[in-house]
């Protein structure tokens, strides 16, 4: 079982060095550990540090692409390495990385498919009282979107399995945290908390400007979820609430209209039927946003079956009954990529054997090419 731990960078060569000194090199069940550093468009020597320090898996942005686009290209490239557990930290030290060996165990042991540190943010130092505040109730209001008890939905030191990773996709552009814990919930994916203690701060975030624009990105991005998943409690709700909105001044009309008295009351009728039309909208778009939902099912299942393919461990192999008495010679198939297929000898006029740097001997077919370990 092989363990990426990535870590997006953003000029983090004053603290990097913390970070990579503390990432345990051997985990009970996991045969392999190995570091991605993820630089966002870095101006200064976090590369370098990096490289001194050991690191070989770098994917590397030419400008700021925002920690959304970075957690979802250093998980593709984990992917595409052959990565069976991802774990996402960060490069200013914030996460104690000794804690990645427990945060994986769970999905080691097969019990959990993500795992998400528990900061305890109510005991954090440095968090204003109104910071706490807006924490809970924003893990709140995310736990209600994809029914989930998690204390800590912001937190960005978590943990996943490959499975979870092919079944997950990151569309925003700001912070994938909350939307990949909504996704998770609505999929059905198994999530667990573990409690941990954070250093201490060593920075000032650079993902937002102030809390109240970390607020408004964050409720952007929950908003989304829900009309993704749970469009009736948007749209519903607001459907419901202007067409309550729109019976009381009708029935006030028809009371004015029974006492003879009903001129002078036609703004009623006007705000009523306003509220009217706002109601059929808000019902007409939920039609439309459960339709797009189907969709969207449907889409997603492709997808995850093209991310099979595509994140398929090259020595998985396909054979042909047995019991010919023919010899057999592996062959590459060329619409599942990396997999062998062993047939016969003479399955394929004219090809030739090639050796891949694992040294297995493989007859590529027309326009295929051996792939390198």
């Amino acid at each position: 079982m092989k363990l990426f731990v990535q870590v997006p960078c953003l000029n983090e060569e004053e603290t990097l060095p913390l970070v990579l000194r503390s990432i345990p090199r051997e985990i009970p069940g996991v045969d392999s550990v190995e570091i991605l550093v993820v630089d966002d468009g870095s101006t200064d020597r976090t590369i370098e540090v990096a490289r001194e320090h050991g690191v070989t898996h770098f994917v590397r942005h030419a400008r700021n692409m925002g920690l959304a686009r970075s957690f979802r290209d250093g998980v593709d490239y984990a992917l595409a390495h052959g990565a069976d557990i991802v774990v996402n930290t960060d490069g200013d030290n914030q996460y104690p990385q000794a804690r990645i060996t427990d945060l994986v165990q769970p999905i080691v042991r097969g019990e959990a498919d993500v795992v998400i540190a528990d900061r305890q943010t109510s005991k954090i130092e440095h968090f204003s009282p109104f910071k706490k505040a807006m924490q809970k109730v924003g893990s709140e209001v995310v736990n209600v979107a994809a029914g989930t008890d998690l204390p800590d939905a912001a937190s960005g030191f978590r943990a996943y399995s490959k499975a979870a990773l092919i079944r997950l996709n990151v569309v925003t552009q700001f912070s994938y945290c909350m939307e990949t814990i909504i996704q998770a919930g609505n999929k059905r994916l198994r999530i667990e908390s573990l409690p941990i203690t954070t250093n201490a701060k060593t920075r000032e975030s650079r993902l937002f400007k102030n809390i109240w624009q970390h607020m408004f990105k964050s409720g952007t991005a929950i908003t989304r979820s829900y009309l993704m998943f749970k469009p009736h409690i948007v749209l519903g709700g607001l459907g419901t609430i202007m067409l309550v909105a729109a019976l009381i001044p009708f029935v006030r009309f028809l009371v004015f209209w029974l006492m003879g008295t009903a001129s002078g009351h036609v703004q009623s009728l006007i705000f009523g039927t306003a509220m009217l039309v706002g109601a059929l909208l808000s019902f007409a778009l939920l039609v439309i946003a459960d339709l797009l939902r189907t969709n969207r099912v449907l889409l997603e299942e492709s997808l995850e079956r093209l991310k099979e393919m595509q994140y398929r461990p090259p020595t998985e192999v396909a054979r042909f009954p047995a019991g010919d008495g023919q010899a057999r010679e592996p062959y590459l198939l060329p619409d599942r990529p990396g997999a062998r297929l062993f047939a016969p000898a003479d399955a394929v006029p004219g090809a030739r054997p090639a050796t891949t740097a694992t040294g297995e001997t493989v007859v590529p077919l027309d326009g295929e090419t051996v792939p390198q370990r």
